[in-house]
């Protein structure tokens, strides 16, 4: 075995754990070179465990001081020690291990465990990060109460914090102070938290629906405590609806959040002491977009609810993540779509899924969201855990309704509140709260790949009856290359040429390979309305005419396909203009073409966030999806080509609704704002594609103007691809202004990475040495080393190679200090073999330089290794 590559990990060697843990007790010694942890832990043996079977605990990159059992020091000889843990010999059935360690969290790059951020202390636990705090039994099916005790300077470090209710605090004589902390619900040890620093706070309180009060804090350094507000009304907003929706109140005296700048993850829903990236806690009009505000309340909220799905009911093994995950991001989901617009909020979370999870279903990554074996946990944390794992839970929605949904919800906190469990256990709860046959909806766990569903129509019109035949297949993925036929909810309409609904919205249940089902009394032949608010991730082929797609834009009573049917409209026109640059003949767009995007933008009756939504073409991701074997170059050239053939096409129209909705007032981020600036953004982006230094000049006049950081970033984004003084100018103006706060500046790297101009990677390069810039940061490395790799298709797969030279360097850069985010960096090389042979070659050749490294992480061994099968 290659060194650094980690033993495979299969879901069918489960084993519940031999010991049990009725109570830890921690205690920090927190120093300025190492920190000194004490653990003494009560453990039980489980009945029908052989008494000569040893306590098995892990550990990674710990320096052991004691080892006492039952308060006696044991020697050598009763435990060994191992690079991933240690085993304790001769253990009586009931016992009290005693362990003291000492860690070094200012040297902890891998911002896993223990670390030091900004010159304060953090943990990250999930998945595996508390092993590397003391010896312990660090999987989640082991839950137990924890009691903290953190011990530290107190004029370094005045604020201690940790899971639960603080019971006590003092002075030291020394000049340090402690504080205890007590959590009452069991809990396994990745839902542990501590943080220590020179920290304010933000305070407010919830009254819950029982009546209890509880207090809610923001904590994050002096400079940025004036940008809490919106985060702490988010989890106000949050607490209620989750009282509102499914009866769930928070349970602890106090719920805190905590904003760092140096994390992995956006967020970790530690019981209750959220531990945030700061990006997704701070925001003002001035500094943060309307994406940003959007995003803050959706994560805050997504934390909150985890309080109940994933810490009161965990996963009973990292296998069944997407039961915590899947579950959480449909409720956060929900969560923001009931509070702004359903509809826009729909299409973005499905045009996120076909762009990143479709992609990752297509791969050599490709998972069930219930996967079969792991190597790094870590790099399982995917959009199909959690993205495709909200979908799935949201077709129990679909098939069991609403209130149906909550039955189920219902019955599973009352089974298994207090435990961890598997993914059958939440199924089984939906079945029984609705006594219903669900055993073949569990094939979503189990298989992976994206299901497609052809559908053709037959319609007689002597007997007014129209049938729809399905089929359904699954592509070959790594664990299974046939699939057996999914349980998929279809929502159709029947529309009748005056666009009106038929049938109202029906849910099909598709569960054979081919299925026909026939609707009589229909009185014409209809357009039918397919897979409405995507009812299934699945891809939908139905053979429908260019006419029948601009009937849908414009008569669908489904918002999402009449969105859908403008991105199906977008995407052939789109394959037959890059067939006749393959074949490099001249091409133009249709008149009909033109006329259903003037429809579209001139519609004053629709909703403004909709148009906006409808009015974007598909992304050059999702092109390279469809269009294999892809080259990049082409698909952008094409993809412009029909940007600025509309812009001068609609010119006018564009013209006139930018300076319509070029409001001026106070900065609110409700959905009516949100949807008037974009609108008026997706505008100005049409314009911007026309060469003309009158734009250029609006542009920037928009941008020095802007009383929000939307209207600024929208301008400086169509400027960015620009060559042309403005850019320059606005880019400069941006820098000086915000140099000084560095989440800010981090949308400036961004942008830059991401202009379609020649020297793009040239600036990225430059930009490295930026002093703002820092690889041990993973806010920064995502800005500009992921924005490149990830959001410009264009400058990565250069026809030279020279982007994945680029990131290939960056990624054993990054694996030395944080192979998490390396694994993260390396994953755009993983789809080599969907481009033309000329870049594949060069994408593969990167993946083999990448392998061959000496000392490589099992996180990115794991990704190259299986790329290159």
């Amino acid at each position: 075995m290659k060194e650094g590559q980690p033993t495979t990990i299969y879901l069918q060697d489960y084993a519940a754990p031999a010991y049990r843990v009725d109570a830890v007790s921690l205690v920090f010694e927190l120093g300025e070179a190492s920190t000194r942890v004490t653990s003494v832990a009560n453990y039980r043996r489980e009945p029908g465990v052989a008494a000569d079977t040893p306590l098995e605990l892990y550990g990674e990159a710990l320096e052991l001081l004691e080892v006492r059992l039952n308060g006696l020091p044991l020697s050598e000889t009763d435990y060994s020690i191992s690079d991933t843990g240690m085993s304790v010999h001769n253990v009586s059935a009931l016992c009290t291990l005693e362990i003291v360690t000492r860690i070094y969290p200012q040297k902890n790059t891998s911002l896993e465990g223990l670390y030091q951020t900004s010159g304060n202390f953090c943990t990250q636990c999930e998945a595996q990060g508390f092993r590397k705090i003391t010896y312990y039994p660090d999987r989640p099916d082991v839950m137990t109460v924890f009691t903290t005790q953190i011990l530290a300077d107190k004029q370094k470090y005045p604020v201690l914090l940790s899971n639960g209710n603080l019971t006590g605090s003092g002075d030291l004589p020394d000049g340090r102070h402690w504080a205890r902390w007590e959590d009452p619900f069991h809990k396994p040890a990745y839902l542990f938290a501590l943080v220590a620093g020179n920290l304010q706070h933000v305070e407010d309180h919830y009254t819950t629906l029982s009546g209890r009060d509880v207090t809610l804090r923001i904590y994050t350094e002096a400079h940025n405590i004036d940008k809490c507000d919106h985060a702490m009304q988010s989890l106000k907003r949050a607490m209620s609806w989750d009282e509102q929706r499914f009866g769930l109140e928070y349970d602890l005296d106090i719920y805190m959040v905590v904003a760092v700048d140096d994390f992995n993850m956006g967020a970790m829903e530690n019981k209750g002491l959220n531990v945030f990236n700061s990006k997704l806690v701070f925001a003002s009009p001035a500094t943060a977009t309307d994406m940003d505000y959007v995003n803050i309340e959706a994560v805050i909220g997504h934390e909150y609810f985890h309080n109940w799905t994933g810490n009161r009911v965990t996963c009973r093994d990292w296998f069944q993540l997407s039961l915590k995950e899947g579950l959480t991001v449909f409720r956060d989901q929900e969560f923001t779509s009931d509070l702004h617009s359903r509809p826009v909020k729909r299409i973005e979370d499905v045009r996120a899924l076909r762009t990143f999870q479709f992609a990752e279903d297509a791969s050599p990554m490709a998972h069930p969201i219930r996967p079969a074996s792991y190597m790094e946990i870590n790099n399982f944390y995917t959009v199909t855990v959690y993205e495709k794992g909200a979908e799935v839970v949201r077709m129990y929605q679909t098939l069991l309704g609403r209130d149906g949904f909550r039955k189920g919800m219902d019955l599973y906190f009352e089974r298994h509140d207090g435990q961890a469990v598997a993914t059958e256990n939440f199924l089984a709860a939906m079945a029984d709260a609705n006594e219903a046959d669900l055993s073949q909806f569990q094939r979503w766990y189990d298989q992976a790949g994206t299901p497609q569903v052809a559908v053709r129509m037959d319609y007689d019109a002597a007997a007014q009856r129209c049938t729809l035949h399905f089929s359904q297949s699954c592509p070959a993925t790594p664990e299974a290359d046939n699939k057996l036929p999914f349980l998929i909810p279809v929502a159709i309409g029947l529309l009748d040429g005056k666009g009106q609904d038929l049938i109202g919205t029906q849910v099909l249940r598709l569960t054979d390979t081919e299925q026909s089902f026939t609707f009589d009394k229909v009185p014409e032949q209809p357009v039918p309305s397919l897979l409405r608010d995507f009812s299934a991730p699945v891809k939908l082929n139905f053979p429908y005419a260019e006419a029948d797609l601009v009937f849908l834009m414009k008569h669908d009573s489904d918002a999402f396909n009449r969105w859908d049917a403008g991105q199906r409209l977008a995407m052939q026109t789109i394959l037959t203009l890059l067939a006749a640059h393959q074949q490099q003949e001249a091409f133009g767009l249709e008149h009909d073409f033109i006329s259903a995007y003037q429809a579209i933008l001139t519609d004053d009756a629709l909703d403004r966030a909709l148009r906006a939504a409808a009015l974007q073409l598909p992304s050059e991701a999702d092109i390279a999806e469809v269009a294999r074997p892809s080259d990049p170059e082409a698909i952008h050239a094409v993809r412009e080509f029909i940007y600025t053939t509309l812009a001068k096409a609609l010119r006018l129209d564009l013209e006139r609704l930018y300076a319509e909705l070029h409001e001026e007032g106070e900065y609110s981020p409700d959905a009516t704002s949100i949807g008037r600036r974009s609108l008026k953004n997706v505008c100005l982006a049409y314009l911007g594609r026309i060469q003309d230094d009158g734009i250029h000049e609006a542009c920037l006049q928009q941008y020095l103007a802007a009383g929000n950081m939307t209207d600024a970033m929208a301008a400086l984004a169509v400027l960015s691809s620009i060559e042309c003084p403005q850019r320059e100018q606005a880019l400069q103006h941006f820098h000086d202004r915000w140099q000084h706060d560095s989440l800010v500046m981090d949308k400036w790297f961004a942008l830059q990475a991401t202009s379609s101009l020649p020297d793009t990677l040239q600036q990225v390069q430059a930009l490295m040495q930026h002093k703002l810039f820092d690889m041990r940061n993973p806010n920064k490395v995502r800005a500009l080393v992921g924005s490149f790799a990830m959001r410009n298709p264009l400058h990565f797969h250069a026809q030279d190679g020279s982007g994945y030279a680029f990131l290939t360097e960056r990624v054993l850069e990054l694996d030395a200090m944080n192979p998490q985010i390396a694994s993260r960096m390396v994953r755009p090389l993983m789809n080599w073999r969907q481009y033309e042979p000329v870049r594949s070659a060069l994408m593969k050749a990167q993946l083999e330089r990448i392998q061959a490294h000496s000392g490589l992480s099992g996180d990115v061994n794991e990704i190259v290794s299986k790329s290159l099968v």
